[in-house]
């Protein structure tokens, strides 16, 4: 089970990475093309920050903290590996959306980021960016979730039913 949710990793990343170099190759800064008519358009933006700019020029910093939450998030897949699979699969989003923002750091000196919300106003950003979001929803999911099923379950094994 390890090496399919490193698998994913991976996949997320290629598919991050493929899409920056396409970018980066066929756009010029600033250059919008229509995606989806009034939800999405690809814009072409180099983020030297964090999420929506912020701590922008404190690479050192940024670099710290990503190897930092790279550590942390790959030990974790580790631990929890049989825990649940909304756990893993959520570091492993987690996982790919750190490391690909962090390639672009440290290759490029920034962050390209394309997926522009055209229905609200909100930052541009990137598959990674996007991954890391969806990975955190599911480590939300589960830690409200799983104990309330750890519970049951312990009921179940001590033979408690509390939900009578």
């Amino acid at each position: 089970m390890l090496a399919i949710i490193f698998l994913l990793s991976a996949l997320v990343i290629g598919v991050d990475q493929w899409v920056k170099f396409w970018i980066v190759t066929n756009f010029e800064i600033g250059e919008t093309q229509p995606l989806l008519n009034h939800l999405f358009s690809l814009t072409y933006v180099q983020n030297q920050g964090a999420a929506w700019n912020i701590l922008e020029g404190q690479m050192t910093f940024l670099t710290l903290i990503t190897v930092i939450a790279i550590t942390v998030v790959t030990y974790l897949m580790f631990r929890y590996r049989k825990e649940s699979k909304f756990l893993t699969i959520g570091l492993a989003l987690v996982l790919a959306g750190a490391v690909g923002n962090f390639i672009d750091r440290i290759r490029l000196g920034y962050v390209v980021d394309m997926i522009q919300a055209d229905f609200i106003q909100f930052p541009i950003f990137n598959i990674a960016d996007s991954s890391l979001v969806i990975g955190v929803i599911l480590i939300f999911i589960y830690t409200i979730f799983e104990d309330r099923l750890k519970g049951r379950r312990h009921d179940r094994e001590t033979g408690n039913d509390n939900n009578k």
